[in-house]
Order: C-alpha cells, then structure tokens, then sequence
C-alpha cells in the first residue's frame, strides 16, 4: 500500500503536473491508513519504556507531518511495514507446510450396542460404554479391553519404546494407534477425562508461560535509538533548525534493522525448508545460539524407538545358534511386539528356521509350542515367580529393560534381553554438542523407566537424567532450567508439547503428532540428528550475517547522521541515501540463503 501511494504520488507530480494538493493525496493516505497505526503501535511500546528500533521510524513519521515533509513520512512508513511484511510472510509459508501434515484426533467412535454399531461423536461417549477400535485407528477414549487380542502404539503418549501386547484387561489410553487387529474395549473415562485431552489442557497452559524472547532488532535498538535521538536532539538544539532534526532522523531511521534482519531470517527460513526444518517460530533463529542447557527426550529422538535383541544368556549347554532357531522358528507364529526382534536376529545370524506344531498364546502363560518333537515355550519373569521357582530367579541375571525367557522341555535355555537401541549417530551428536555449540548442559527428560534411561545415557555420554516423568513434571523441569538458561528441548511425543511449548525454544522431532508440531518453534520433518545440527548451524551463521548486516548498516547511518546535522545532507536525499543503504544490507543479508560449505561437523 505504501509503495503504491509513492509510485501515485510521483506519476500525479511529475507526469500529470496536477497542483499540489491533488498529488499530495497518496501520501495523506499513506501516513494516515499506514502511519497511524504504526505510531500508535509505537507510542504503546514508549509507554511500557521499551526503546525498540521502530521508535525512530515512528518520531520520523510524526516530525515529517508537522514539517509537512510528507514524502519523506511515507518512504518511512514503507521501510517499517516492508521489514514486518517480509516476516509475516516467511511465517505464513512455514505454516501452510504444517497444516498439510496434520494429523486429527478422531471426532467418531464405533460404539456397539448388542448386535448394532453406530457412530458417536467422542464427546457423547459414557463410562461404561462398548467400543470397537478398527485396525490402524487411534483410541478415542481411555478404557479397558474386553475382547480381542492385538498391540498398540503408546510411544508419543508414555515415552515407552515399544508397541504394547493389549488382551483382555488390559489398560488403553486415548491418542495411542492401534495395530493390525481389531480390539473391543469398555470406556473409563470421558474424552474430556482421559490421557490425551488432558495432554492438551497441561499444553495450553505451558502456552501462558513461554519465556519472553527479546529479539535481536530490539537489542540492537535499545542502544541505537537513544543514540540517534540525542544527535537529533542536539542537531536543533544547536541550529535552531527543526529540518535538521528531521534530517539526522530519517539517515538515523535504522532500516539496517527494518529490514536486512527479516531477509536474513526469511533466508535461514527458506534454507531450513529446503534441508526439512520448517520455522514456525522466526524468533528461534535469534535464540538457538544463545542457549546452553538442552533436554532431549529418549523414545524415537535419541533412540528408534523400537525393541532390538541386545544379549542373550543360554543355559544347559545350549549354543547361542540352537536357541535363537527356537526361539524364532516359535515367534514367527506370533504378534507379540519382541517377536519382530528375535527373528531379525537369527536371519541376520542366516540361522535356518524349522515349523512350529501345537503353538499357543494363553493370556499369561506366554508363547508355546512343539519344535522337533521338543516342548518350548517362551514366557516372562512373571511365569517364573507364579510358579514360585526361586532356584531359577535366581540364575537369571537383573531386569535391565525388556526381557523373555526360553524353556526347552522344561529346562531353563536362555534369556533374551532388549533394549531400544541408540541412533547410530546419538553419542557423535551429543560429543559436538559442548565444543562446537557450546551447550553446558545435557539431560534426558523420559517418561520411560530407569533402567531404559539409564541404559541409554550410557550408551551416548549423557550424564544427568530424569525417568518416568509426566507431561506435567516435564514441564516443570523445564520451567526450572529456564530461570538458570536459556533451554532448548528436542522431543517427537504428544507428552513433550507442553515442555516443547514452556522451552526457550522448543524442536519437534518428526511428523509424528500434530500436537507436537503445534507446540513446537521448528519441526524437524525427517527425524535425522543430522538436521537438528544443520538448524543449529543455520540459526548460527543467520545471526551473524545479520549482526553483520545491521551493525555495517548502523555505523554508516551514524555517518550520515553527523552530516544531517551539520546540515549537509537535507531529509529527502537522507531518504534516499538511506534506502541506498539498504540495498547493501539487504544484498549481504541474502548470503543467508546460500552457504558455501556442508552444514554439519559431527
């Protein structure tokens, strides 16, 4: 709007020689529908003592009108809007990404009534009530299983690595992912009662107590505009001309800042979106940098999140070959969630697999069948302790993570212990982290349980961590941390958003939830470490290209500043020096979008 009441203003003065009233017009309209509301914008901010850059840009404005320089107030207001315009609309984009991959919390659910299934919206869901959840759809209400027998992804809820066994009895909560069979369950709870809205009330209050993030325009301001007000000041004062104080404020009005900063930031936008991080929040490319305390959950961000067998103990003589074969040859004919890893293992061993006769799966007997004419049977600690047989209990070693047990005609064979395993590059990741980012300090915040924490912590260098932490606890660690440091927080579960959205400045780990998405200031798409280092290193190289960008812009509008009020440089040609200015602001603030070598040093 600005730029087209300028471009009007010149065509009606210059090309149509109308009188001046008449090509004045565009400009009344530029400083009053654009002006205005930015002064008064500004006078709110002088109110609260906050010396922001735009200050300047705002007396600029007001000293013009009253010295009926009206050409010189409407170029301002182009410069001031032009820098907002040019965020918001990096911000815009960003976003659109986001909503694209979405994903909604079902508004139906199946309810059965004897024979007859209707579909309810969650809301009119009772206690008590009958509920079908179809493969692949998520739970939409806590409850309890009553028929069927199937697993579910409880990962992005808990902070528990690995798919759940769910059999009659067993606990559900709303927001987890049903596997590949249909489970038949009785509500608990209301949908506003149950796990996963209240997940959402303990983000929505995290929301209201996001730190306060000052930005680096208005640090750069607070000692700028006092500066450029007192040669102004000083300029009349000594002149006895009010031009002049209009001429050092139009060379002082700190376009440097205006503008050069949100190109660079649309450039680390632009270069994160092409490497898979979308910005949600442009502040964060100021602030990474500045941080020193990161938190980092476990499941599915420093780990894969799923079971793999890491030891295995064989007793009686048995080789580590014969009971994988087992073992297998027995899994193969079952959905138990540590099936998956037991097979892996023995093909990776190219360990040939036989036919299993008589399997069965009893809720609570574990998995058993015949192999070779050979009873097997593979079963958990708590078979062991029903059956008191102390003797064995003993022998096997202490429970570190996931675990099963396998019998041979009734003779204690092996013990399968699993872990979910580290990224292969987590312990490089977090080793860089201290001399090439200058993080002080490192944590693991999880809802998973100790010994899985611990076992990873171990595993990648990771000194301090805190286990089987809720939503709420998490957030209060973060909020903790934020009084010592400025804390970044890297999760990939809907129990992470309210930490993501209390952090300094909080990073989404993968698509996997949209509530994550939304609580978090950047998205990383690909769940790589390799992506978080490159945002690490672009919200790096962004802020020193537009220190370099704004500070090279200010010392020589602090020049021109000394020529405007020596009365060597009138308001207009200070205009347009000023927007020379730009130009070379904006060119090096480009260079954002462009590196010239690989952005990860890991």
């Amino acid at each position: 709007m600005a730029s087209l009441g300028i471009i009007a203003h010149l065509v009606l003065w210059l090309v149509f020689q109308v009188p001046e009233f008449y090509y004045e017009l565009p400009l009344y309209f530029v400083l009053i529908v654009g002006g205005s509301f930015l002064v008064v914008q500004l006078i709110l901010h002088l109110i609260r003592f906050e010396f922001s850059s735009d200050l300047i840009a705002g007396v600029s404005i007001v000293t013009a009108v009253l010295l009926q320089q009206y050409l010189v107030g409407a170029i301002i207001v182009l410069m001031l809007s032009g820098g907002q315009a040019l965020e918001h609309f990096a911000l815009r984009r960003a976003s659109s990404l986001l909503d694209a991959l979405a994903k909604r919390m079902p508004s139906l659910a199946h309810r059965k009534n004897k024979e007859e299934m209707i579909d309810v919206p969650i809301d009119q869901v009772a206690i008590g009530d009958t509920l079908v959840i179809y493969p692949h759809e998520i739970c939409p209400v806590d409850g309890l299983v009553v028929q069927e027998h199937g697993v579910m992804d409880e990962s992005y809820l808990t902070g528990e690595p690995f798919l759940i066994s769910k059999t009659p009895g067993s606990a559900v909560i709303s927001g987890a992912l049903n596997g590949d069979t249909m489970l038949v369950i009785q509500a608990t709870k209301k949908a506003k009662d149950s796990r996963y809205a209240k997940i959402m009330e303990v983000m929505l209050e995290s929301e209201q107590h996001k730190p306060k993030i000052r930005r680096l325009g208005d640090v750069l301001g607070a000692y700028y505009t006092p500066l450029a007000l007192i040669v102004a000041a000083l300029a009349w004062f000594f002149s006895k001309e009010a031009i002049r104080f209009l001429a050092v404020m139009v060379i002082a009005t700190p376009c440097p800042l205006l503008l050069a900063i949100p190109v660079a930031i649309i450039g680390g936008i632009s270069l994160s979106a092409k490497r898979g991080i979308i910005i949600k929040n442009a502040a964060v490319l100021e602030q990474i940098s500045e941080c020193r305390t990161m938190i980092f959950d476990k499941t599915g961000t420093l780990t894969y999140g799923r079971p793999v067998l890491t030891s295995v103990t064989c007793y009686q003589n048995f080789s580590q070959q014969e009971v994988l074969a087992f073992a297998a040859t027995l899994e193969k004919y079952s959905k138990h969630p540590l099936s998956a890893p037991i097979i892996e293992a023995a093909s990776k061993q190219h360990i040939p697999l036989g036919q299993a006769l008589e399997i069965s799966e009893k809720l609570g007997e574990g998995l058993i069948g015949k192999i070779d004419h050979r009873q097997i049977a593979l079963v958990g600690r708590s078979n062991i302790m029903k059956e008191k047989k102390e003797e064995l209990l003993r022998l096997l070693p202490e429970k570190v993570g996931l675990e099963c047990i396998l019998f041979i005609d009734d003779q204690l064979a092996a013990y399968f212990s699993f872990h979910d395993t580290p990224r292969q590059d987590s312990r490089a990741f977090i080793a860089h982290l201290g001399p090439k980012h200058h993080i002080h300090r490192m944590m693991i915040v999880s809802g998973d349980r100790e010994q899985e924490v611990r076992y990873l912590a171990e595993q990648i260098g990771i000194q301090e961590i805190y286990a089987s932490q809720t939503p709420e606890q998490k957030v209060h660690i973060v909020e903790n941390e934020n009084v010592k440091d400025k804390v970044m927080y890297l999760g990939d579960g809907v129990n992470d958003a309210p930490a993501l959205a209390v952090s300094t400045v909080g990073i989404a780990f993968g698509q996997n939830s949209d509530i994550t998405t939304e609580a978090a200031d950047a998205v990383i798409l690909d769940s790589s470490l390799e992506r978080v280092d490159e945002f690490l290193h672009i919200s790096k190289r962004m802020r020193q290209i537009a220190l370099q960008s704004a500070i090279g812009g200010m010392a020589v509008s602090f020049l021109g500043m000394l020529l405007a009020a020596f009365g060597y440089l009138p308001p207009l040609v200070g205009a347009i020096s000023q927007e020379v200015i730009d130009v070379f602001v904006i060119l090096n603030a480009l260079r954002v979008a462009f590196p010239q070598k690989k952005l990860i040093d890991y």
